[in-house]
């Protein structure tokens, strides 16, 4: 790197004119593919009746490197979400200047907790009460604002399937977001969930995510400001957005293929 493009954006008007020739042709590419993106979301939305600033786009940056979240940001993205603390603690840390709210949306282990509350706007793989308590104890801690969770839930248990996956089962989404709710330094603002891969929602993404409005109707009857819908990814969006989702956690649509993880 000759060049720091890690600085506050948008508003920089020296960002384009510093880039290399590399950074630029990313950053073209990049920008070609949010602009797929943003069509397929606008599509979805005008489908479903709804309007696009109801759904916030989160690229999913995991694997790709902090200058890919720069350049993300130079092109006007602002939420992005990772999956590991080990790959996300450092990525945040550089691109701390930038305006983007990080979402954790992997399996979160309580030994990482401290780490991920440092950066973490969001977090929304929560799935058990010792969770709960972790991060309630890390955030009073560090003292910052309270950190918003969502219930991740584990579709395919409804049926006896998915015993290991993360996530709780329908009927356990109640309880844990009560304990959210209840727990200092947390506000629980919605649910999340991953389309099934096993189970009679498997392969249908749209059944999938319809089963989830039921259960985000259901939760915010009892918590009306967990508002948030998370569902929805690069194959998927579509169904997601029909079924009511406001939040699409989209990677490989904007970034491209992964390669695999070290």
């Amino acid at each position: 790197m000759t060049n720091d493009i890690y600085g506050p954006f948008p508003g920089r008007p020296d960002f384009l004119v510093g880039l290399t020739e590399q950074q630029r042709a990313r950053y073209e590419q990049l920008g070609t593919n949010l602009e797929v993106v943003e069509r397929r979301i606008a599509a979805a939305c005008e489908a479903a009746g709804r309007p696009r600033e109801d759904v916030t786009l989160i690229v999913v940056t995991k694997t790709y490197p902090a200058e890919d979240t720069a350049l993300l940001a130079g092109l006007g993205v602002t939420d992005v979400a990772e999956n590991r603390d080990q790959d996300a603690a450092p990525k945040a840390e550089i691109c701390v200047q930038l305006p983007l709210t990080w979402h954790f949306v992997g399996q979160l282990q309580t030994n990482k907790v401290r780490s991920v509350v440092r950066y973490a706007g969001a977090v929304h793989s929560v799935d058990r009460p010792r969770l709960v308590e972790s991060l309630s104890a890390a955030v009073l801690r560090a003292e910052r604002a309270p950190l918003d969770c969502l219930v991740q839930v584990a579709l395919d248990k409804e049926s006896g399937e998915g015993e290991h996956r993360a996530g709780v089962a329908p009927a356990d989404v109640p309880a844990l977001a009560d304990l959210i709710a209840d727990t200092p330094g947390l506000r629980m603002v919605g649910v999340m969930t991953v389309a099934p891969l096993a189970g009679p929602l498997a392969d249908r993404p749209d059944r999938a995510f319809a089963r989830l409005a039921e259960i985000a109707s259901a939760v915010r009857a009892s918590h009306p400001a967990a508002t948030m819908v998370s569902a929805g990814m690069s194959g998927d969006l579509e169904q997601a957005v029909a079924a009511g989702a406001t939040h699409v956690r989209v990677g490989t649509a904007v970034l491209g293929v992964r390669s695999p993880l070290g």
